[in-house]
């Protein structure tokens, strides 16, 4: 009985800051999903891109011929529906919380709140998806732009040179870590990283031009989940 009693008590305090989720749920879900049939896979690498050129409403008519209860269909779905302002993409990412996919899902509620400016529920989020998944360059650069939104510059810095380090070529978080820069008004180090990452004179533009957004008292808009640096999405990253 008092084993018991001590278990209760550890899973009430545990659940006092879950946003609403079991405190175990993350660490009940699946590492790995099913394997999926080459047919499957063929189709849903079609999804892919067509989501990749743009093509979201193509990508959406052809994820609705592919079986709901393959956690990777509802994944792409909510996907599709976010970078399409739809509300079906929060109870999407929602229901996959608890499977093999727990970590897109938190990153896909981590994009739908920074892009609402609740940066408070998508840092939430985001940390989340960070834990699950610790070495996805995306989720880390899409916090960073969260940190970077409450001008929490060295917790900002820190998740893009995270991103940076785990994938060298990762344009998205070199051109956020320039805007944190010039936002510093280091100049020269901003510089140095545009000459050694190859970066054109229209991306040093455009990372000062947001840089000044965040210097303006009243910024028009937070970055938002289709703005920060996600590789799947088919926009650009920008930070507003």
């Amino acid at each position: 009985m008092k084993a018991l009693m001590v278990v209760a008590s550890l899973l009430l305090l545990g659940g006092c800051a879950t946003d609403g989720q079991a405190p175990w749920t993350a660490m009940l879900a699946p590492t790995s999903c099913s394997k999926l049939s080459a047919e499957q896979e063929l189709s849903l690498n079609l999804v892919d891109d067509l989501a990749n050129d743009g093509k979201l409403h193509a990508s959406l008519a052809n994820l609705q011929g592919l079986p709901d209860n393959l956690v990777e269909v509802r994944l792409r779905k909510a996907k599709v529906y976010r970078l399409l302002g739809r509300s079906e993409a929060e109870p999407l990412y929602r229901g996959l919380l608890g499977t093999c996919l727990s970590a897109d899902a938190e990153h896909g509620l981590g994009q739908l709140y920074a892009a609402r400016g609740d940066n408070g529920q998508a840092q939430a989020h985001l940390q989340r998806a960070v834990r699950l998944a610790p070495t996805n360059e995306n989720i880390h650069n899409d916090l960073g732009v969260v940190y970077l939104n409450q001008l929490r510059l060295e917790d900002a810095r820190f998740e893009f040179l995270t991103a940076i380090e785990l994938k060298q070529n990762n344009q998205l978080a070199t051109l956020n870590l320039i805007t944190l820069l010039i936002y510093q008004n280091n100049w020269q180090q901003a510089a140095e990283i545009v000459s050694r990452a190859h970066l054109t004179p229209e991306q040093f533009t455009d990372a000062q031009e947001r840089a000044e957004k965040l210097k303006s008292p009243i910024k028009a808009k937070p970055a938002t989940g289709n703005q920060v640096a996600v590789a799947t999405d088919p926009q650009p990253a920008t930070i507003k």
